[in-house]
């Protein structure tokens, strides 16, 4: 079973999980319109990183975290694109 943790203020453990093994870490995002919930979670099967949040304010946190990983995404997806044409 996964350990559920909070958020938190800090990106690190999210970057870290993801960066550990990029291709088991799953990353989804739902809103439900009911409650005006938003949440995020990060998991890799072994930890779970969950946040939920009805705070507008906190999308910003959310938003921030998505971008920066996509960003890691695409400099790993350049690194072994560079490294093939080697």
């Amino acid at each position: 079973h996964a350990a559920l943790q909070a958020w938190g203020s800090s990106l690190a453990p999210r970057e870290k999980l993801y960066l550990a093994d990029p291709m088991k870490v799953r990353v989804v995002l739902k809103y439900r319109h009911c409650d005006g919930n938003l949440c995020i979670k990060v998991t890799d099967d072994v930890a779970c990183l969950l946040y939920r949040t009805d705070q507008a304010q906190d999308v910003k946190k959310i938003e921030k975290f998505h971008s920066q990983l996509m960003r890691l995404m695409v400099a790993k997806e350049s690194r072994s694109a560079a490294m093939e044409t080697d």
